[in-house]
């Protein structure tokens, strides 16, 4: 029996603003974001999306395909949480209309978590093959103004359904993992902002992938040449460009950059337009590949390191199955992606100005976005959620 990825669906935010808009305000050349970091556009929660309703929205179509009695668990991983106490997946559980006996966990260790509740997830779905496993990774990526980390903003969630005999992606079991205490990235307690040392995570992304990489190989017979295709974790895209280009090196492949290229182009296509979604971003990068690629990659090896700051990372493989074009939704994320709107650099600041009460007080909040569901405000601490 074979445990992996069933089904996969993934939201992202009504707005967006061009990278462009940016460097102009910024008098700075827009190169400096296409090219430089392989970024174009981030997109920009409205006032009434968050992570919960990113992931209400992502999961729907996977719901409303199985039912909600066959998922008994909800592992939802994020890195932007709103409650200190609830997980946000008990909010996501109501919307949904799934059944009463299904638990729900929220799961935190930056942008890896994602990757450690597939794992749980191919464990629990082994335990009990007739179930599944609803895992979501949904966040809001947000920077001070003016610093280099503003133009690689962003926001998603993606859904994955972990089921046994899955139609998409057959997870391997073997894993090469890497732990290490560093502050390359966090965000205390009393800060809605993140804070990050940009080059000394760039170098410990690096060390963390050639560190997972080798735990991997002495448990795993698969050797880079097995591969056709990689995703990596990306905060921005061309950290996976550098990656690749690093794990290439260390393996002495004997391949042209154009080749290297091609094993990761296909899975930067979403994050280029929508930024960086912390957890999701690896797993959107996945549907990016699945989606975009014009091969049919059948039967081909993809490797996958995942990575969060702090530091946690992990390297493992799976295999891509019969069939899997047939139960993707391409139609529906293409339509999504085309109907969001671009604002101007005086619609971004308010936008990412938009007060969340800090006291307790009310707040009603007009409906803005197109999704399904939507913060409709807060009360006596508490925030709402309803069906748009």
């Amino acid at each position: 029996m074979s445990v992996g990825i069933d089904e996969i669906s993934f939201y992202t935010s009504n707005y967006y603003l061009d990278l462009r808009t940016l460097a102009e305000v910024q008098q700075t050349d827009p190169d400096k974001y296409y090219e430089g970091i392989g970024q174009e556009k981030m997109g920009m929660a409205a006032p009434d999306e968050d992570i919960v309703t990113m992931a209400a929205n992502a999961a729907l179509p996977l719901i409303e395909r199985v039912g909600s009695d066959a998922v008994s668990t909800l592992m939802f991983a994020t890195e932007t949480g709103i409650d200190q106490s609830k997980a946000a997946g008990v909010y996501v559980h109501r919307l949904l209309g799934m059944s009463n006996n299904c638990r729900v966990v929220e799961m935190k260790q930056a942008c890896y978590s994602a990757t450690a509740a597939i794992q749980m997830a191919c464990a629990l779905v082994a335990r009990t093959p007739e179930k599944k496993v609803l895992v979501i990774a949904s966040d809001v990526a947000r920077y001070d103004l003016d610093t280099p980390g503003e133009a690689t903003q962003g926001c998603g969630a993606v859904a994955m359904l972990i089921s046994a005999n899955p139609r998409l992606l057959e997870i391997d079991p073997e894993v090469g993992n890497h732990t290490e205490d560093v502050m390359d990235f966090w965000r205390p307690n009393y800060r809605s902002t993140a804070l990050v040392d940009g080059k000394y995570s760039t170098k410990i992304y690096l060390r963390a992938l050639k560190k997972a990489w080798e735990n991997f190989r002495e448990v795993s017979s698969l050797a880079f040449d097995d591969f056709s295709h990689f995703c990596y974790h990306l905060p921005f895209s061309r950290m996976a460009q550098k990656a690749h280009q690093h794990l290439a090196k260390l393996n002495k492949a004997d391949m042209t950059a154009e080749q290297i290229e091609a094993q990761i182009a296909d899975t930067l296509s979403y994050n280029r337009i929508i930024g960086n979604s912390y957890t999701a971003s690896m797993y959107i990068g996945l549907t990016s590949l699945l989606e975009n690629c014009k091969q049919n990659i059948a039967g081909t090896k993809i490797g996958f390191f995942s990575y969060g700051s702090g530091c946690v990372a992990e390297f493992f493989s799976g295999t891509v199955v019969a069939g899997y074009e047939k139960y993707l939704h391409c139609t529906e994320h293409q339509t999504m992606l085309d109907n969001r709107e671009e604002v101007s650099y005086e619609k971004y600041l308010e936008l990412y100005r938009h007060p969340d009460p800090r006291d307790g007080s009310d707040l009603t909040i007009e409906k803005v976005t197109k999704g399904h569901f939507r913060l409709a405000g807060f009360s006596q601490h508490k925030r709402e959620y309803v069906a748009s």
